[in-house]
């Protein structure tokens, strides 16, 4: 249902600029109509400076910045930074457990994350492992894990109780049977999306925004 507003939205991804290149209209379309809505994101994006004389740790400074400007555009007022290392992400136990905390903090009644069966997109690239990997962790911790108190119940200790999560959206890649119309908001994504200059350089994603968008939208 295209019209479903929750009242709390989890957004579970891998690098700053991967909401704003996918499912920011949503966000800021949820926030406009009276949703909570959270940002994690599992790296800072260190390594996404592809520059020599950068260290990890100014990349990660720069695009937090970056990812908190983007946030503000959309309304999202909370952005949580996991700081996992940037492309070496893997699915490991303790990162679901990472997850499942903040799932039992915030309650969300929606998770919004990628889809972990991706590998190509259009025969034009290869999906980032680390996408795949923080896709399937942020499923593996929705079902069964946040909403089971047998796991992790070491959580129980920091008063965290067992959350169960009531939808998943997985974005979809030129798929997907719901769809949600962002064109109210589609300013707004493209404004957060120029938030990250340090990806943008001088590009303007505006064009593509909105021809994606169109082609989305058809039908």
């Amino acid at each position: 249902d295209s019209s479903y507003v929750p009242t709390r939205a989890m957004f579970i991804v891998a690098h700053p600029d991967d909401i704003e290149f996918g499912a920011a209209g949503t966000a800021a379309r949820w926030v406009q109509e009276g949703a909570a809505v959270r940002f994690v994101l599992v790296t800072s994006g260190d390594v996404g400076i592809a520059k020599p004389d950068i260290t990890r740790a100014e990349a990660a400074a720069v695009r937090e910045a970056e990812q908190l400007a983007a946030a503000e555009v959309l309304g999202v007022k909370e952005v949580i930074f996991l700081r996992e290392p940037d492309g070496s992400v893997v699915n490991t136990l303790e990162l679901r457990k990472r997850l499942v905390r903040e799932i039992r903090r915030f309650q969300p009644e929606v998770v919004v994350c990628g889809d972990p069966t991706v590998f190509f997109v259009e025969n034009s690239y290869i999906n980032h492992p680390d996408h795949r990997a923080v896709a399937a962790a942020a499923l593996d911790a929705v079902f069964p894990a946040a909403g089971q108190p047998h796991v992790f119940e070491e959580l129980a200790a920091e008063g965290l109780a067992a959350h169960k999560v009531r939808k998943v959206y997985v974005e979809g890649w030129g798929g997907g049977d719901t769809w949600v119309n962002t064109s109210s908001v589609i300013d707004r994504k493209v404004e957060a999306l120029r938030k990250h200059v340090s990806q943008m350089g001088e590009w303007d994603p505006e064009p593509m925004v909105r021809q994606w968008s169109r082609e989305a939208g058809k039908g």
